[in-house]
């Protein structure tokens, strides 16, 4: 049983630590020759994460890294998914493999799911799976347990890599809606800049609210895009507003605290990119994603985040619906 992991960023470590010390699986992980983060791990064989096994094979020759596993884990920024894709589906047989993305957004480019970026460039959609749900990397190293979800195209396939995967600090469960599944975890770190803001400005009691309209209106996206809207309240999306919304660890978060005080961040927060893609398809589907606009109005039309805030208090009254 060989995996390969694509990616040495925060998640694409700590999947190499868990597939290698939790799994005793062999893994090799792949990262860019040049790439400043994995010459540091080659070097030390640890980052401010994990400390990595010596069993771990290390390579930037993408097709040794590819062509020696059985399943390729794939975990870098969403945006860079489509041309990654095509390189290898260009350059490599992947009949026998299986693929696993670890990353959670939408291609702002395609406004499309990131399965769907990769069924467009050739990968056999029976081969498919995500690997998603809540859990930071500074919990799971101190054997903190967690809840993920492993959801494919091809249900025996979520089945397998539920079993295969599950451990003593991740207890995997399979899914059975991919839509919602993905969409679902995209969305959460929309919400995740929204709580930033929220705890900025001295507003982190209304995190429950953000909670309760958060879910309800991606419910209604994830329907519209052909998923089971219950979905939303899983573990892709509901399930891991805790880690998203409350937890210091929170990329997502820490870039709206940062933004309600004007102050830079440097670190990736995929929710940037996927606010743009949702508004844009929740626009052309005529589905109302309040939350969503707004932070989309603060990200990219540069309005003053608080008076977005305080605009979304000043919206018609309406009922609370809880049916989709």
């Amino acid at each position: 049983m060989k995996f390969s992991v694509l990616g040495c960023g925060r998640w694409g470590s700590f999947i190499t630590w868990y597939l290698s010390e939790k799994k005793g699986f062999d893994t090799t992980m792949y990262g860019r020759e040049g790439s400043a983060r994995f010459k540091a791990l080659l070097d030390t064989k640890q980052n401010e994460f994990v400390k990595l096994d010596d069993r771990v094979k290390m390579t930037s020759d993408l097709g040794e890294a590819v062509n020696s596993a059985d399943y390729i884990v794939i975990s870098i920024s969403a945006q860079a998914l489509r041309e990654f894709i095509r390189n290898i589906v260009k350059s490599y047989d992947l009949a026998d493999k299986k693929i696993i993305l670890c990353m959670k957004g939408m291609e702002l480019s395609s406004c499309k799911r990131l399965t769907e970026v990769c069924i467009e460039e050739g990968v056999n959609p029976e081969k498919i799976a995500v690997w998603l749900g809540p859990g930071h990397i500074q919990d799971f190293t101190r054997g903190i347990p967690n809840c993920m979800t492993i959801d494919a195209y091809n249900s025996d396939l979520s089945e397998e890599l539920a079993k295969l995967l599950s451990s003593d600090i991740i207890r995997f469960y399979f899914g059975s809606d991919i839509i919602g599944s993905e969409i679902g975890a995209a969305c959460k770190n929309i919400m995740g800049i929204c709580a930033g803001l929220l705890d900025g400005y001295g507003y982190s009691t209304l995190k429950g609210p953000l909670m309760s309209r958060g879910a309800f209106e991606v419910s209604k996206f994830i329907a519209a895009m052909g998923g089971d809207g219950y979905s939303a309240y899983g573990l892709t999306h509901l399930g891991d507003y805790e880690t998203t919304l409350f937890s210091k660890h929170s990329n997502n978060r820490q870039f709206g605290e940062q933004l309600a005080s004007n102050l830079p961040y440097v670190k990736l927060a995929e929710g940037v990119s996927t606010c743009k893609a949702v508004a844009d398809k929740a626009r052309e589907l005529g589905v109302d994603m309040p939350i969503t606009f707004a932070i989309q109005k603060v990200l990219f039309d540069k309005s003053e985040p608080k008076t977005v805030l305080n605009e979304m208090f000043n919206r018609t009254i309406k009922v609370e619906k809880y049916s989709k």
